[in-house]
């Protein structure tokens, strides 16, 4: 079993500068393998990349959103645009292994794609489809309403999320030095970022999901 994940930004026409999201993004899907074979952006603001290891699916999820919630897209002086990002896991087996992923096949590749394309009228921006139906439907009863939260994160919380990911074991007075505030102020991040919640539903997918491979 892989994970496939079929994203894409949005409001990202909205910028000038492309640029803004396109050069840290990338920088963190170099670090799961090179492009094309393992991950590719295509059609302007769409990706695609194949998580070896299912496990890590949806931590690399959460490390894309907070990276793309982190961006402060600033267009002109006096107007921001908010871009966000939209994904669909899609959990299952690679048949065919092209040189690009937009070519390799599988039950994963139809899985992300036929959930991607369902993401709008289900009115979230994260969601899963494998062939466990009972494992998708209360996982993704989570991730709903887990995206309420994670859809409003501040550039800030975005920002906390990010400095977590790098190292999971740092102390909050080491956040707080790495983003320039205090101890007090960190804490009073993690609680409005609900970051214990969002880690422990990250562990609650690893532990629905191994119990399924075992």
């Amino acid at each position: 079993m892989i994970a496939i994940i079929t994203a894409d930004i949005i409001n990202s026409r909205k910028l000038t500068n492309q640029d803004t999201w396109i050069t840290p993004l990338k920088k963190l899907l170099n670090t799961y393998g090179p492009t094309p074979k393992k991950w590719e952006i295509f059609r302007g603001d769409y990706f695609q990349i194949e998580i070896e290891d299912p496990n890590e699916a949806l931590l690399v999820s959460l490390k894309i959103k907070a990276l793309i919630k982190s961006i402060n897209a600033s267009e002109g002086q006096k107007k921001t645009t908010s871009i966000d990002v939209r994904m669909a896991i899609g959990l299952g087996t690679k048949e065919y292994s092209a040189d690009r992923i937009s070519e390799s096949n599988g039950t994963a590749f139809i899985n992300s794609g036929e959930k991607f394309e369902k993401l709008k009228k289900e009115k979230t921006t994260l969601a899963i489809q494998s062939s466990f139906p009972n494992f998708d439907y209360e996982m993704n009863l989570y991730l709903k309403l887990a995206v309420i939260q994670m859809d409003a994160w501040t550039v800030n919380s975005a920002a906390l999320f990010n400095t977590l990911f790098e190292d999971p074991e740092k102390k909050q007075a080491e956040i707080g030095a790495i983003l320039g505030i205090g101890q007090n102020s960190v804490s009073g991040r993690f609680k409005r970022a609900h970051v214990d919640e969002i880690l422990e539903l990250e562990k609650m997918y690893r532990f629905k999901l191994k119990g399924l491979t075992q």
